[in-house]
């Protein structure tokens, strides 16, 4: 299986705009590929079309990761990983276990932000 992850440049994991850094792991070796996030403090529906060309068969969340729309895009493409774990390290400590509990779809809870009028995603802790 083929893992996304999101992380900054300290192998912690953010949320998809708040990411420098896409990774793929490979869940059978645990090696990541890096790559450069080019929705990096643009958007998380950039970041998830970003995710999608990498052709991976799941994606690693946590709560706020994601807003309706790049949930949208990627519903029915990827499986979701829930995770409460915050480093790479321990995603790849445990990645037998996380593995084993990929959903095809996540409660609407787990999205913190909604849409704004033309359909992109606004954080809802964001000043306006």
């Amino acid at each position: 299986m083929k893992i996304a992850i999101t992380l900054n440049k300290d192998s912690e994991l953010k949320p998809l705009e708040g990411a420098e850094i896409l990774g793929v792991i490979n869940a059978d070796t645990k090696e990541i590929i890096r790559y450069q996030n080019p929705g990096y403090n643009i958007s998380k529906e950039l970041t998830m079309q970003a995710i999608l060309g990498l052709n991976a068969d799941a994606v690693i969340v946590k709560e706020k990761f994601l807003c309706p729309g790049s949930y949208g895009m990627s519903f029915g493409k990827l499986k979701y990983i829930l995770t409460q774990y915050t480093n790479l390290n321990d995603i790849l400590t445990n990645i037998d276990i996380l593995t084993n509990h990929a959903l095809d779809e996540l409660e609407d809870s787990v999205y913190a932000e909604s849409m704004n009028e033309s359909g992109t995603c606004v954080d809802d802790d964001r000043p306006s």
